[in-house]
């Protein structure tokens, strides 16, 4: 990977050194800064070094502006008839594709050039970027030119235009990182650091939400039929700890009946009962009379009525007729 830097702190000088190549137009060293001179008319200047590809970035500091044209070109030949470049010509920063030595506008950022503007041009690939104070203002994508390693500076002849801190350096997309050669612990963080924010370029009005956002259920994969409890739990009781005498109850609970909800007629019983009774465990045969029948006058008058059909009226008095 290529790079290039120059700070231009040295001896006020027309000779810049064998870095750089004057294409065209007496470039001079003036307090430790770039001059373009003041013979008018547009001059350009190329570092004599190449970048080691089409990709890469060139970047320089705006030391004095006026309302003319000055900036930074890359990814060009050795006369700039093919490239990138970004100027500004005091009322905003544009960017240039560069084939065959025509010039055309492919963007733009509306902004005057400011002293202290640090300007950067990036190509990688087809995307072309315009960094200004590190806040990229311009990008498009671009297939105008894709070979090119020449960078530099493009500026009218003026006094009042001067450059500083010029760095270029190809960028290598995809660049694997090598193995860390040693570890730190890592430092609490002290102090604070600020920026300040730049003027919002737009203000909008937060819009309400509308519509609604909702998902499908998917089908079910299963359905299982509750199943009965099966089984049993039990547990062994431990022998008691320790025995106490039952203790007589004092006092009294009382619970007030509450009114009964229905009233039912006692219903006759109907149908009957019965039961089987079972067998006598014991059979005795009946025995004759050992001592014959004695007839016994009693006090009362005897009767002994024949064994044919009479009918015996007795008179309305006190009597008993006992037969036997």
């Amino acid at each position: 990977m290529t790079t290039f830097t120059d700070s231009f702190d040295r001896t006020n000088s027309t000779d810049l050194g064998a870095s750089w190549v004057e294409v065209s137009g007496d470039w001079s060293i003036v307090s430790n800064q770039l001059s373009p001179g003041a013979a008018g008319g547009t001059i350009i200047l190329r570092a004599a070094g190449a970048m080691a590809g089409p990709d890469h970035f060139v970047q320089a500091t705006i030391a004095a502006t006026t309302a003319a044209s000055h900036g930074v070109w890359g990814r060009g030949n050795s006369n700039i008839s093919n490239g990138y470049l970004l100027r500004n010509d005091g009322s905003s920063w544009d960017l240039f594709a560069v084939v065959g030595g025509s010039f055309t506008v492919i963007g733009s950022y509306a902004v005057a050039a400011a002293p202290g503007d640090v300007v950067k041009l990036e190509m990688v690939g087809s995307a072309i970027k315009g960094y200004i104070n590190g806040t990229l203002r311009i990008s498009v994508t671009d297939t105008a030119v894709t070979s090119g390693t020449s960078v530099g500076f493009r500026s009218e002849s003026t006094s009042s235009i001067r450059f500083d801190d010029f760095s270029a350096a190809d960028v290598v997309a995809g660049a694997t990182l090598g193995i860390a050669t040693e570890v730190d612990t890592a430092q609490p963080v002290t102090g604070s650091k600020s920026a300040i924010l730049g003027t919002a370029a737009e203000v909008a009005t937060a819009q309400p939400v509308t519509g609604a956002k909702s998902a499908a259920l998917g089908t079910a994969v299963e359905l299982s039929t509750a199943q009965p409890l099966a089984g049993g739990k039990t547990a062994t009781l431990g022998i008691a700890t320790a025995v106490e005498t039952a203790q007589p109850l004092t006092g009294s609970v009382t619970a007030t009946l509450g009114t009964a909800t229905a009233v039912e007629t006692a219903m006759p019983l109907t149908g009957r009962k019965t039961a089987t009774l079972g067998t006598a465990l014991e059979d005795d045969t009946a025995r004759p009379l050992t001592v014959p029948s004695t007839t016994v006058p009693s006090p009362e008058r005897t009767y002994q009525i024949p064994a044919e059909r009479r009918r015996l009226t007795v008179a309305a008095e006190s009597r008993t007729l006992i037969v036997r």
